[in-house]
């Protein structure tokens, strides 16, 4: 009873850790461009990713095979508790570590690096590799390099249907007061500072003014279509997140008789919104503001990619990381429209590199003291 309490709480602080730092990834976009407001971005991500936790119970259960530990290890080592309490701690302690510090890094490949150190202290080097290879590490290698060209590849073809349709962009003149403290000379060579109101005019700043598309297509206003297509991909992006993950987190607390498996889709569900609307400002400043400046056509082109994969692969029980296909198509797109922060993007990287071997070390050692 005891070994079972601990799994479903580490499980659940996974959860929370992954609704935590990848909740808002789906509507970091929305966010970026400034289509809407941070309160508004967080709980359409809430909802939507929710939404996708449910559905998973139905579209996505090949993921929970692939990691419960069957095929990494042997099934008596995979079923104990010892395991599934290692790699839900390590890998949950590896994303809340990232999620303070503000790096968008990816839960499966936490789950991946916890997955191998809890394996090699029970196992050794009797550890699975050429599946660890095939099923996991490839995957989660090639997917960000799809996505970045398929984010640039998107965007491209959208720049150049804008154009053929003779929709533009314009940039708003904002007019208006400002008011500044100026020196008047006083008698006796004194001086005083009076307040003056005086006009204000700017043209094409980003920090005053938003940039807009002008023009129709097909009779409606290409702003509000923009805008609507924008912020529906958004949602699509945060359920697919939704079905990818929790059959991942879900399936550690397969070895609990207690809880069914709609009942722990529910459970991890919770954890990541509860996760999501908490603790998700420092992630969501990162992957919205710091990667590429956006705007809602940019916006469009990176959710649509990262939608199609991440529902293609959760179909397909392959376990690619939401993040990295999410970070991937918006740099993609940055680095098509010349505005990709490369410094930032390489920060990240490095992140990731990291994160398999932190994972690893925690669960290891985790595993090592239970047992």
């Amino acid at each position: 009873m005891i070994w079972s309490i601990g799994i479903f709480l580490t499980t659940v602080f996974l959860a929370y850790a992954n609704g935590a730092n990848d909740n808002f990834k789906g509507v970091a976009t929305l966010f970026g461009s400034e289509t809407i407001n941070y309160k508004i971005a967080i709980w359409w991500a809430t909802l939507t990713t929710f939404a996708g936790s449910i559905a998973s119970i139905a579209l996505a259960d090949a993921l929970l095979k692939n990691f419960s530990g069957k095929g990494l290890v042997p099934a008596a080592i995979a079923n104990t508790d010892q395991f599934h309490i290692a790699v839900a701690l390590g890998a949950g302690l590896t994303v809340i570590l990232a999620t303070v510090t503000g790096f968008p890094i990816s839960t499966t490949h936490s789950l991946t690096g916890a997955l191998t150190g809890a394996g090699l202290m029970a196992i050794g080097t009797n550890l699975n590799f050429a599946a660890l290879g095939k099923s996991f590490f490839i995957p989660l290698l090639v997917s960000p390099l799809v996505a970045i060209v398929l984010g640039a590849i998107i965007y491209s073809i959208f720049r150049y249907l804008r154009l053929m349709f003779g929709v533009d962009k314009a940039w708003c003149i904002c007019a208006g007061n400002k008011q500044e403290l100026v020196p008047v000379a006083m008698a006796a060579n004194t001086n005083i500072l009076q307040a003056v109101v005086t006009p204000d005019l700017t043209i094409d700043t980003t920090e005053k003014c938003q940039q807009k598309y002008i023009g129709r297509f097909l009779g409606i206003d290409s702003q509000k279509l923009v805008d609507t297509c924008h912020f529906i991909s958004a949602g699509v992006v945060s359920f697919a997140r939704g079905l990818n993950d929790t059959p991942k987190i879900v399936a550690l607390l397969l070895s609990v008789s207690a809880f069914s498996i709609k009942g722990g889709m529910l459970a991890v569900g919770l954890g990541m919104a509860i996760g999501g609307l908490l603790n998700a400002k420092k992630v969501a400043h990162t992957v919205s503001k710091k990667i590429t400046t956006l705007n809602p056509g940019k916006g469009l082109s990176a959710n649509l990619v990262t939608g199609f994969l991440v529902i293609f692969a959760s179909r397909l029980g392959v376990p690619v990381s939401t993040t990295h296909v999410s970070v991937g198509s918006i740099f993609g797109v940055g680095v098509i429209s010349k505005s990709a922060h490369m410094n930032v993007f390489s920060q990240v990287l490095g992140s990731w590199f990291l994160t398999l071997p932190i994972a690893a070390i925690a669960s290891g050692m985790t595993y090592l003291l239970l047992s």
